[in-house]
């Protein structure tokens, strides 16, 4: 289904955040690493059956990226995400020198108030003509 060399970033469809989050990637990701699906969609939902995700099917409030079918969540995600970036982004890479539980109690309480804090949407949104081929 996918190539080997691609990068899957699986995040809440709905989410403002998540969707801002995305356009930014996509901006910054000048070497075309990533790849997108929403964690509501079907594609979102058989990646995860096909990597051994099937503890995060109901997960919309973990960012998930799957690279080389292996599983990544949270803040490790998001680190993992910006080091594939360009300068200045992919130094944000230094942040995994924090404990997890520390990085992902900040992620928490920010997924948590997301829709509070950023809003929603009633559906998945759709991507720019030109960025479509980069949503599965």
């Amino acid at each position: 289904m996918l190539s080997n060399k691609k990068t899957i970033i699986l995040f809440d469809g709905v989410c403002n955040l998540c969707n801002a989050s995305v356009n930014f990637v996509i901006k910054h990701d000048k070497k075309r690493h990533f790849l997108f699906t929403s964690l509501q969609s079907d594609a979102g939902q058989q990646l995860l059956l096909q990597s051994n995700g099937k503890k995060y099917l109901n997960s919309m409030d973990s960012i998930i990226l799957i690279d080389n079918s292996t599983i990544y969540t949270k803040s490790t995600a998001l680190i993992k995400i910006a080091k594939k970036l360009k300068f200045p982004f992919f130094l944000l890479q230094i942040f995994i020198v924090i404990p997890k539980f520390i990085r992902d109690y900040i992620y928490d309480l920010i997924a948590k108030n997301r829709y509070r804090w950023f809003g929603k949407k009633d559906h998945c949104a759709i991507p720019k003509k030109e960025d479509l081929a980069r949503f599965l």
